[in-house]
């Protein structure tokens, strides 16, 4: 039997320390925790998908909490089943200590942690349109505002006219024109 964590954060810069440490306090090594910084919408994350690969029957697999497995409800349902039920690995959610999947395997308790998983589950779904409800109002408001959203606009030199004839004329390479204009690929 072996023992892995997994962590998840929706962004680059969002901080995964009190998974971490929590996952340590339960005994996860470093190298046993698979860490994905992306949304919870699916489970095309790499990492996870690396984790999936490696659990074998009797593992055991520590998150922190349901949210951080995933935000869709059906999903979240059916790794779930993949995991427990197909795999045989036991899951244990910290901080739900009725989704622990190494005690109560008798009816009963597997009917309970159905039952709260799938509240659970529920709630994360619920919780990322939400969020998504409120990053839209958000973004409403400050365009109601008046406020620029995205990159700053970029002025244009005056002699930009001047420098794309050139580039149509092949005078210059595509590489001279975005230099003279002080532009990139991804401006």
């Amino acid at each position: 039997m072996s023992t892995y964590g997994y962590v998840r954060v929706s962004s680059t810069d969002q901080n995964e320390d009190r998974q971490m440490i929590a996952l340590h306090q339960v005994g996860v090594e470093d190298r046993c925790i698979y860490m994905d910084k992306q949304s919870g919408k699916d489970f095309n994350r790499p990492q996870y998908q690396k984790l999936l690969r490696r659990l074998k029957a009797d593992d055991l697999l520590y998150i922190k909490s349901i949210d951080r497995l995933g935000r869709n409800y059906e999903e979240i349902q059916k790794q779930w089943r993949l995991l427990t039920k197909e795999k045989s690995v036991d899951i244990c959610v910290l901080d739900m200590p009725l989704l622990d999947t190494r005690r109560g395997k008798d009816l009963v308790g597997t009917f309970l942690s159905d039952i709260v998983l799938q509240v659970l589950s529920f709630v994360a779904e619920n919780e990322r349109n939400n969020i998504r409800q409120r990053q839209a109002e958000g973004i409403a408001a400050a365009r109601a505002r008046g406020v620029h959203l995205g990159r700053p606009v970029k002025e244009a030199p005056a002699d930009f006219e001047q420098i794309v004839k050139a580039w149509e004329k092949k005078e210059i390479t595509l590489a001279e024109a975005m230099q003279l204009t002080g532009m990139s690929e991804t401006n």
